[in-house]
């Protein structure tokens, strides 16, 4: 089989793995499918278990925000040390984030995508994604809002790639950040919708 294949294919099922689900099921015996938002991510796995197992959840969110970064870094991590050029390292933090966020593992539903497309961008772009951060961290703090948070961390990495690497050599396109935010801003519009309705739930 081909190298990239096996490459493309290791991204996208690794980066299935659902941790949140496990590391709250495993530890804390609690499914946070069935809690809070439904949702498999940091944000929602500390919301669930500050109720359930307070004991917990710091230490669950924070391993589960890190395992859903690294996992998509992992992949890129060796194609890199295999030598793989720029297009094919695109296309791995592509399918971390599709992996992430349409699970196979859980037919085909998942997290947001926020951590690990966080993850590969730290890798892919390290300034934008230290950027977004930062905005998001600020965001969060001023608005209380964990997913509009998030999206105004995503645009702010947008805009960063425009004005740090307008040119995107070597691979001359936008295009592979433009479909990560694509799909963290699709897994995001329940948040939206409850955005404009006044019923998204505020940071604990």
């Amino acid at each position: 089989m081909d190298l990239n294949i096996i490459l493309y294919l290791s991204a996208y099922l690794i980066s299935a793995i659902p941790f949140g689900f496990i590391l709250a099921k495993v530890f804390a015996n609690v499914d946070v499918r069935q809690e809070g938002s439904g949702n498999i991510g940091a944000t929602n796995v500390l919301r669930v278990l500050k109720e359930k197992a307070p004991h917990l959840a710091k230490k669950l969110t924070i391993a589960t925000f890190a395992l859903d970064a690294t996992k998509g870094i992992f992949v890129i991590l060796v194609a890199m040390a295999l030598g793989a050029d720029e297009n094919v390292l695109w296309t791995l933090a592509v399918l971390s984030v599709v992996g992430h966020c349409f699970s196979p593992f859980l037919w085909f539903e998942g997290g947001k995508g926020v951590a690990t497309g966080f993850g590969v961008l730290l890798i892919m772009l390290p300034i934008e994604a230290l950027i977004a951060m930062v905005v998001w961290f600020v965001a969060g703090k001023v608005l209380k809002v964990s997913s509009l948070s998030s999206l105004i961390g995503l645009s702010a990495l947008l805009v960063a790639s425009y004005i740090i690497h307008p040119e995107m050599a070597p691979i001359y396109t936008h295009a592979p950040i433009w479909i990560i935010a694509f799909i963290i801003f699709y897994k995001h519009v329940p948040n939206i919708v409850r955005l404009f309705k006044k019923e998204e739930a505020q940071l604990l």
